[in-house]
């Protein structure tokens, strides 16, 4: 269900600026988002949940300097950044990161449950959406400037370029959740990306002046690859930690998803300012580079597969989040 919110959403996004794009400038593309996210916060307030816990602003802080600090300078190298500076900004991301490691290991509801890490197939998943996402933050990124400035589309015929993939994701997202609960998501997203990484390489490998069918059809290719990860490797997270303790792995999940996001862009950044945004080898360098990632998230999907990845015995040592769920689970 979430999955198919989000492919309908990210499939009228493009189509939406399209038409914003042919009747008006580009500064009305985020003029427009303003009333939709005052009615999604009027809805939030008005439909979800309260929940009583204390948000941990220590945390949040950290988790903000430590991506901030990353992505500074991941992005820092590609604009020509001095290499002190350079080096103190990725220091002090790795420096961050330990800090909210540490503080999270110690809270008995922490803002990011580290300790589910212990359990090797909800590590592999994590980590399979975190390489996946980067490929999707770096394609993302890349195709506009693709589509704009090496094949020439206009801005709007972009956008309708750019719907085909959350359009197929959208279609195939249910049938795929169908799927993970009868097989095994490590099957399934390998599958999914593989065929990913077919699309993403089918991409790089466009001819100079291609026919929009041309797009279209491998569009279409990535979102059915696409499709058949989301959905299995979300449940697979969200299943491989104990029932209590879904929350946190959802946490988990959200957050693989927006870093590898953020990542991905800032490798574009990196990538175009050594190898050129048009008129060079950019675009082309980046989307296979998405494809690395891609096929590298394959891999560890279905490293899932063997018989040494099991969730079915419990971390030696239980964190505070852990121990403090146990008696709550047991009263239940």
């Amino acid at each position: 269900m979430i999955a198919v919110a989000v492919s309908i959403s990210s499939a009228a996004g493009p189509t939406v600026a399209s038409a914003i794009l042919a009747v008006a400038s580009w500064p009305w593309l985020f003029a427009i988002d303003v009333p939709i996210g005052l009615v999604t916060l009027g809805l939030s307030l008005r439909l979800l949940p309260y929940t009583p816990h204390r948000f941990d602003l220590m945390s949040a802080l950290l988790s903000g300097v430590a991506s901030a600090l990353l992505i500074r300078g991941i992005t820092g190298i590609g604009h020509g950044q001095g290499v002190p500076v350079i080096v103190i900004e990725l220091s002090g991301a790795m420096l961050a990161g330990y800090l909210l490691v540490r503080r999270q290991a110690a809270l008995s509801l922490p803002l990011l449950p580290v300790d589910l890490f212990r359990r090797p197939v909800f590590a592999l998943s994590v980590t399979t959406s975190v390489c996946t996402f980067v490929a999707l933050g770096v394609v993302f990124v890349t195709l506009p400037v693709y589509f704009q400035y090496v094949l020439g589309r206009s801005q709007v015929e972009t956008g309708l370029l750019m719907t085909p993939w959350p359009a197929t994701v959208a279609l195939v997202a249910p049938f795929a959740g169908r799927l993970a609960d009868r097989y095994p998501a490590g099957i399934l997203c390998g599958i999914g990306l593989a065929v990913l990484t077919s699309g993403f390489v089918l991409l790089a490998a466009l001819p100079a002046q291609p026919h929009p069918a041309d797009i279209v059809w491998r569009m279409m290719i990535c979102g059915f690859g696409f499709g058949f990860f989301g959905s299995p490797n979300n449940r697979a997270i969200i299943t491989s930690a104990p029932r209590e303790r879904s929350g946190g792995a959802g946490a988990i999940q959200s957050t693989a998803r927006l870093l590898g996001q953020t990542v991905g862009a800032a490798l574009v950044a990196l990538i175009f300012g050594f190898a050129g945004p048009s008129g060079g080898t950019g675009p082309t360098v980046a989307i296979l580079l998405a494809a690395g990632f891609a096929a590298l998230a394959a891999v560890l999907s279905v490293l899932r597969m063997f018989n040494f990845v099991r969730f079915s015995r419990a971390p030696r040592r239980a964190s505070p989040a852990a121990r403090e769920e146990q008696p709550r689970a047991a009263g239940k």
